[in-house]
């Protein structure tokens, strides 16, 4: 199952800008648009339609009274989610923000049904947190960014109320828990992005967010792909089957924490990663420093 450094990588560069990746460095979130083109939206929304429908319990978590229903680790469960694994554009901007030594942290089903008649708009579920908690009961303050999360919507959120992702921009540079002034359910500042079906949302795991209350008709439904570092433990596997790696291309093995490459000695570092002879060819830094 393990592959040599000398196969290609059959991934095209989409370049961030300087102020984009300034942005995200900053604000913690960036929003890249049309990323799924509509017969995949469709093929996913058939395939978590079917889900949602059936009986399942495996993978399956369901919070908050019902008004959400998910499966984590969803590219084990069918073979529609993962050709996101390794969106070649999605893909190029997390190494671009995070570096070439990353691995697949979770991928995440999500569907938010429409809120009970006569909830404010002001309902917050989840309410306000920032992601991978974990870290900072073991680090204490100061966590750096070890996280990103890729929300592709399946469904339209531009307008408001219909249960998009909230976020704080600049909150991933805080220490402290967010501020909320008394009597108010929001940060000051914080934003709602309006979002097309296909668009990504991309945010860091100490950026704080929220789910907007879904006051539509319509349940809204999004797949969570989070990437993270390495030497971090994914979210939702420990190890994936021998069934989905022989689904996977060397790059998607290496993404699920699969070894790239037998060596005789042993390497201190990250090891080999076909993804950092990529960042050279374009001159991207292979090992980005966190904010």
């Amino acid at each position: 199952m393990t592959q040599t450094t000398d196969a290609p990588i059959d991934l095209s560069w989409y370049p961030l800008s300087d102020a984009e990746i300034r942005q995200f460095d900053d604000e913690g979130y960036l929003i890249v648009r049309k990323v799924l083109d509509p017969p995949t939206i469709d093929r996913l929304t058939e395939v978590g339609d079917r889900l949602m429908a059936s009986d399942r319990r495996e993978n399956r978590q369901v919070s908050h009274s019902d008004l959400y229903d998910s499966f984590r680790n969803c590219v084990s469960i069918d073979d529609a989610f993962i050709p996101l694994l390794t969106n070649e554009k999605i893909l190029s901007v997390v190494v671009q923000l995070l570096g070439a030594y990353i691995q697949l942290m979770t991928s995440h089903l999500i569907y938010k049904h429409p809120d009970p008649p006569g909830t404010p708009n002001t309902a917050r579920l989840p309410g306000w947190h920032h992601d991978y908690g974990r870290a900072k009961k073991v680090l204490g303050n100061g966590v750096p960014r070890i996280l990103l999360k890729c929300a592709y919507y399946l469904t339209d959120l531009s307008k408001p109320n219909s249960g998009a992702t909230l976020v704080a921009p600049g909150s991933n540079q805080l220490v402290e828990a967010i501020k909320i002034l008394e009597g108010q359910t929001d940060p000051l500042g914080f934003i709602e992005p309006g979002l097309q079906p296909g668009d990504c949302f991309l945010f860091e795991n100490r950026t704080w967010h929220a789910g907007a209350a879904n006051l539509s008709p319509h349940t809204r439904k999004a797949v969570m792909i989070g990437y993270g570092y390495r030497w971090v433990m994914p979210m939702d596997y420990r190890t994936q089957s021998e069934a989905l790696l022989k689904k996977l291309n060397p790059l998607g093995r290496y993404l699920v924490g699969e070894p790239f490459q037998e060596t005789p000695e042993f390497h201190p570092d990250d090891g080999d990663s076909p993804l950092a002879p990529w960042c050279e060819q374009h001159g991207a830094p292979a090992v980005r420093p966190t904010c």
